[in-house]
C-alpha cells in the first residue's frame, strides 16, 4: 500500500496518515486551513502527487524550470485537456506558492484559453427510455432524483434523511463552492423516496452503500453503514444503459441535469429561478441553456416574425 495513503488500523478506527514526504503533510495542513472543499483538496493532493511519481523525490526539491518542463510535457506529450491543464496549474500554484512560499511568474505564464461547448441534453422522450429500463431500485430512484431536482450526482448520493424538508424541498448542505441552497422536491418523487428508504431504513442516509449484494445484507448491517452510495457505481449504472435507452454516447449522468434546466426553461421557468435551483454563483452559467431549448427558439422567431407593422 502506498505510503502516503490513509491506512486502517482496524475496522472502523482510522490510522494517522503516514506521508511519504513531509511536503505532504504541509500541503495537507495548509488544505485543512484554508477550508477547501473535499473533491478540491483530493484534487489538488493527486496533481502534486503525480508529480513526485514522475520525478521519484519530493517535488519540493524542484526548481522553477523543472517544473516548467512537468507542465509543457502535460500538455504536449501527455494532450491535458484546457480544464486538466488549469487543475494541475492551480494545484501546484498552490503547492509551490503557498505552502513552500516560493514567488514564481510560471504560472502567471502558463495560459489554457477555455473551449466553450454546448452541453449535452436530452428530450423528454429520451429521459422516459432512460427510466424505463432502470431495474435496479436504488440506481433508478437516484438518478429519478437527481433529474427531478437537477442534482449534481455528489449532491444527490449525500443526501441525508434530515434534508427532505416539510413542504416538499430538499435541503442541499456543502454543495460546490460550500454553499447551501433549497430545491422543489415534486410530491411523486417524495413518495418515491419514502418507498426506497422502507427498504434499508438506515438512520442517516438515503443512499447507504453497502457494495455488491446489497439486498442480501441484513437491515442492521445496511443501517451501520456510514458511507454513500459511491459516485462511481452511478456512473457505472448510467453507462450501462444507455445503448439499452437509445440515449445518446456522449450522454452521462451529469447530463439529466443540463436536461433538467432545459426543460424548466422551455415550461417557462425564469432563467434567474432555474439559477437558484441549480446553485450557479452567476446567472452567466445558466444563459447556456437559452442555447439548448428549441421551445424558446420558435417562441423568439414567431415574435420577430411579427415586430415589423404590415404595409
Amino acid at each position: 500500500m502506498s505510503q502516503n495513503k490513509t491506512t486502517r488500523k482496524s475496522a472502523g478506527a482510522q490510522a494517522p496518515r503516514v506521508y511519504e514526504y513531509e511536503s505532504y503533510r504541509r500541503l495537507d495542513e495548509l488544505l485543512a486551513l484554508r477550508s477547501l472543499a473535499p473533491a478540491t483538496m483530493e484534487e489538488y493532493r493527486r496533481y502534486v502527487r503525480k508529480l513526485g511519481l514522475r520525478v521519484q523525490r519530493d517535488p519540493a526539491g524542484l526548481e522553477e524550470h523543472e517544473v516548467r518542463e512537468y507542465l509543457l510535457r502535460l500538455k504536449t506529450h501527455q494532450h491535458y485537456s484546457p480544464s486538466s491543464m488549469r487543475g494541475a496549474c492551480a494545484a501546484l500554484r498552490f503547492y509551490y506558492g503557498h505552502v513552500l512560499g516560493r514567488d514564481w511568474k510560471l504560472f502567471d505564464l502558463v495560459r489554457t484559453p477555455t473551449v466553450q461547448h454546448l452541453p449535452q441534453v436530452l428530450s423528454r422522450e429520451e429521459v422516459g427510455r432512460l427510466f424505463g429500463v432502470l431495474r435496479e431500485p436504488r440506481f433508478r430512484v437516484l438518478l429519478r432524483l437527481i433529474y427531478a431536482c437537477g442534482l449534481r450526482v455528489g449532491e444527490a448520493v449525500r443526501l441525508e434523511v434530515r434534508d427532505v424538508q416539510a413542504g416538499c424541498r430538499l435541503h442541499l448542505r456543502q454543495t460546490k463552492g460550500n454553499k447551501e441552497r433549497y430545491v422543489p422536491l415534486p410530491g411523486a418523487m417524495l413518495e418515491e423516496l419514502r418507498q426506497w428508504w422502507k427498504l434499508h431504513r438506515h438512520p442517516r442516509l438515503l443512499f447507504p452503500g453497502v457494495g455488491r449484494g446489497w439486498k442480501e445484507h441484513r437491515r442492521g448491517v445496511v443501517a451501520g453503514t456510514e458511507e454513500p452510495m459511491s459516485i462511481s457505481s452511478v456512473q457505472h449504472c448510467f453507462r450501462q444503459v444507455v445503448t439499452e435507452a437509445r440515449l445518446p454516447r456522449e450522454a452521462t449522468v451529469h447530463t439529466l441535469r443540463h436536461s433538467y434546466a432545459t426543460h424548466l426553461l422551455e415550461a417557462g421557468v425564469s432563467l434567474r429561478l432555474i439559477s437558484a435551483y441549480l446553485g450557479h454563483t452567476s446567472l452567466d452559467t445558466t444563459v447556456i441553456y437559452t442555447h439548448l431549448t428549441a421551445v424558446s427558439e420558435e417562441k423568439a422567431r414567431a415574435v420577430v416574425e411579427g415586430l415589423l407593422p404590415a404595409v
